[in-house]
Order: C-alpha cells, then sequence, then structure tokens
C-alpha cells in the first residue's frame, strides 16, 4: 500500500481496545446464542483477534505491514456492511432532499401531537430551560 493510500485509509483504524472489546463480545454466550439464532452456526470471530494483534503491533511498534493488515480488513468489513446499499435495485438513490421536506405538518396530526406524550415532555423540557435551578448540579454531603 502506498504512502498516499495509507494516508486515505489510515482514519478507518480504530484504537486498539475496541478490537479486543468486539472479540470478547464475538466470543460471549450471549453472541453465540444470538449467531446461532440469526445464521445456524458460529461466526468465526478470529478476525477480531487477529486485528486486535495487529493494531497493537501497528501503533506500539509501528509496524507497517499490520497496519496495512488492519486496514485491509477494515475496507473488506465496511465493503460487507455496505454491500446491502450498493446492490439495492428497490429503492431510488436521491441526490438531494425532496423539495418540500420542511412544510408543515398536516392539521390532522398537529392535533394528535398537541394531546401526546411527546408533546407534554417537550413542554416540560422547554419550561426547564428558563427555571435556573433545572441547571444547577446539587450536592448533598451527609
Amino acid at each position: 500500500m502506498t504512502d498516499t493510500k495509507k494516508e486515505i485509509y489510515e482514519w478507518m483504524i480504530r484504537p486498539c481496545n475496541l478490537y479486543k472489546e468486539e472479540y470478547k463480545d464475538c466470543k460471549s454466550i450471549r453472541a453465540r446464542f444470538h449467531q446461532y439464532f440469526i445464521f445456524g452456526n458460529e461466526t468465526d470471530c478470529t478476525q477480531w483477534e487477529r486485528d486486535y494483534k495487529n493494531c497493537i503491533k501497528y501503533t506500539e511498534n509501528n509496524d507497517r505491514k499490520a497496519g496495512e493488515e488492519l486496514m485491509e480488513s477494515e475496507q473488506s468489513r465496511r465493503e460487507e456492511r455496505l454491500r446491502g446499499h450498493y446492490k439495492n435495485t428497490v429503492w431510488k438513490k436521491r441526490k438531494e432532499p425532496p423539495k418540500d421536506w420542511n412544510k408543515p405538518l398536516p392539521e390532522w396530526l398537529n392535533e394528535q401531537y398537541e394531546n401526546s406524550y411527546l408533546a407534554y415532555k417537550s413542554a416540560h423540557i422547554n419550561a426547564d430551560k428558563d427555571d435556573p435551578l433545572a441547571k444547577a448540579i446539587l450536592c448533598t454531603i451527609m
């Protein structure tokens, strides 16, 4: 991988502890149950472990090869995650929002909103903005 390409993809490298957490999560009982329920078998978690080791090598020893492997792994993970988006043939992709995206809500929807829990909480929050005690941090020592 060339230096310019390295700079382009270096942002993809996560902090090393996240790779370790992903590996631990992937190997947990809860995750194994979920994997079996969704896929019918256990998922291979070795890539997370390999990524963690490469991250340590890259950050602590500035190992270029480990960094390149880590960036390639992140790229393939990203491609896998976005595969459904790129292969989508159902929804038409748009380049800008509709022209009337911010038009007022219909009257019937405003009437429903007036008596909703959301309106109640919104009024409550907005009322607290003017109250200086609502912003104060109170500490009690016993």
